[in-house]
């Protein structure tokens, strides 16, 4: 049997949520004002794509620990299309990795992109279940 996580997530008023997490860290999800809500947290459904961007990136950022790679910054763009159908749902997702740094080994570099999408990140496995994915990496050569 796997690992089971337990979240509680509690109602605040409103459409305020708070939900916990296993790290004791807790977050705030709200809907925006014009929805009904007062726009006081994060919104579910980008929610998962923050939670997807940080679960890959966690592990390129590993693996650019563990090959001892050079890079000065990096950041992932998720650009997602909801569908106009109830219930809506990311049915393509774009995942830009961009890399900035003066000596940038594009070959590693791309390894470890690989690596998480195709290997390592479970959050990028649940989104293949229903999305088309498009990972595209790129240098910033500074």
């Amino acid at each position: 049997m796997g690992t089971t996580n337990h979240i509680t997530t509690k109602w605040l008023g409103n459409m305020a949520f708070e939900s916990n997490n296993p790290s004791g860290q807790t977050i705030r999800i709200d809907i925006a004002k014009e929805d009904g809500g007062d726009g006081s947290g994060v919104r579910p459904k980008a929610l998962m794509l923050s939670g997807l961007a940080g679960c890959s990136g966690l592990d390129v950022a590993a693996l650019i620990k563990k090959m001892k790679l050079e890079v000065t910054d990096f950041h992932i763009e998720t650009i997602a299309n909801l569908t106009d159908e109830h219930p809506k749902y990311y049915d393509k997702v774009v995942i830009e990795y961009h890399f900035h740094g003066p000596n940038l080994d594009e070959k590693k570099l791309q390894r470890a992109v690989d690596l998480s999408v195709e290997k390592y990140c479970g959050v990028m496995e649940m989104f293949r279940r229903f999305a088309v994915l498009d990972i595209k990496t790129i240098f910033h050569n500074s």
